[in-house]
């Protein structure tokens, strides 16, 4: 099923007013390009990508998990940061933040709105979306439909022969490290890769990614290298969704929204009206069930004594396993690791983040699941540059506070 309704009064350059079954709801003034909005109009923008791009419907399952208030209740939390103690309500401010929930043990120690949302909003999920895809690879290995994750790319998709991806392993994509060139850089009047990326999908033309994907040369030999890609993550939601036979959200929904207790439908962005999803981009749903996706990873993908992913799925999508992602090598004074499409926090035993890991989105949107701990967080804002690394880091002091006081 596919929703479209097409921005149609327009108010000023790259703004609209969104239109559609929810306009008398909305009347939010939005920006036509989320990399170019302004304080005004980014949290609605944000908020309200599923009415004025195409969709397809992540449907719920009609039975939501509970979750429960934790006994132990963090509205008082501070946290040290920039030689200061802060509070939630402070962080929330000067991050921007548009959405706050943690969970312990499933249960709910915290959960705050900002920005104009309710319990009720949808908000984008920019990039973490390619840690649900990576979770439906998974899925689909665990079903069969994914023989292996050493099979070549074009095992899936014979169109990327005689392309810089022929050879290259759905495990090195799954890694970021298939050694095919990327720039990913988010200034939407440059000339990146992702820059083009836009471009395809604003054209709305069926087979615009995989074209953009076809043309890309090879920059490295495969595994050797880490280069963080959204166009590569759209070639890996290709691929799940020809190992399946379904698109993408029909599949998740299957898999994981239905399964995981999803209070609400959620959408995920099309490449055109009725085409393949965006998979590096573009899933829309409630806090809370970004929330139970996250406890959905915590629990290695079992619901009710029933296995959804293969049996260690979690610390092997949760880790790195190459010299190239390893702990240090993703970028210059930049600690993290990276695993399969997770950022990995650094180890150290005994500290907080110890065996976590969290998807990330740019403008500051994260998804922190943290086994040894049991704790589950998300973290939804509107940062006025595409990532800004004070916030990332104050936002990991946030969440190892949270941790700590929860361990009492």
């Amino acid at each position: 099923m596919t929703q479209f309704d097409r921005r149609d009064l327009l108010f000023g350059a790259g703004a609209t007013l969104v239109a559609g079954p929810a306009f008398a709801q909305a009347r939010e003034l939005t920006a036509e390009n989320v990399l170019a909005t302004s304080p005004e109009n980014q949290a609605a923008t944000f908020r309200n990508q599923d009415l004025y791009r195409p969709v397809r419907v992540i449907r719920a399952g009609g039975r939501p998990r509970a979750l429960p208030s934790h006994a132990r209740s963090l509205k008082g939390l501070t946290f040290e940061s920039g030689g200061a103690t802060r509070t939630v309500a402070d962080y929330m401010t000067r991050r921007r933040t548009a959405g706050l929930l943690v969970l312990k043990n499933g249960e709910v120690a915290l959960e705050r709105y900002g920005m104009g949302n309710t319990p009720d909003s949808r908000w984008t999920s920019f990039s973490t979306a390619k840690s649900m895809t990576s979770t439906l690879a998974g899925a689909a290995l665990y079903d069969g439909s994914i023989r292996s994750l050493d099979d070549p790319v074009e095992r899936y998709l014979p169109q990327m022969k005689a392309s810089a991806y022929e050879g290259v392993s759905l495990r090195n994509v799954l890694r970021m490290a298939s050694g095919v060139a990327w720039d990913e850089q988010y200034d939407p009047k440059g000339k990146s890769d992702v820059v083009t990326l836009g471009a395809a999908m604003a054209s709305q033309r069926d087979g615009a990614v995989l074209d953009l994907m076809r043309s890309r040369p090879r920059a490295a030999p495969q595994g050797t290298k880490f280069n963080y890609s959204t166009g590569e993550s759209c070639l890996l939601g290709a691929i799940v969704r020809a190992a399946v036979s379904r698109p993408l959200a029909d599949y998740y929904a299957e898999k994981v929204w239905g399964p995981a207790g999803m209070e609400a439908d959620g959408y995920w962005q099309l490449e055109s009206v009725g085409g393949l999803e965006l998979a590096g981009l573009g899933v829309s749903a409630r806090l809370r069930d970004f929330g139970r996706f996250g406890q959905f990873i915590l629990e290695d993908g079992v619901v009710g004594g029933t296995r959804r992913l293969p049996v260690g799925w979690r610390d092997l999508a949760g880790h790195p396993d190459s010299e190239a992602t390893g702990f240090g090598n993703l970028e210059k004074d930049y600690p993290l690791g990276y695993g399969y499409q997770w950022w990995v926090l650094p180890r150290k035993v005994g500290t907080a983040h110890d065996g976590a890991f969290t998807a990330q989105g740019i403008f500051g949107q994260f998804v922190y699941v943290n086994p040894r701990e049991q704790v589950v967080a998300v973290v939804w804002s509107a940062w006025r540059q595409a990532w800004q690394t004070d916030s990332e880091f104050e936002t990991y002091a946030l969440l190892a506070a949270a941790v700590e006081a929860l361990r009492t």
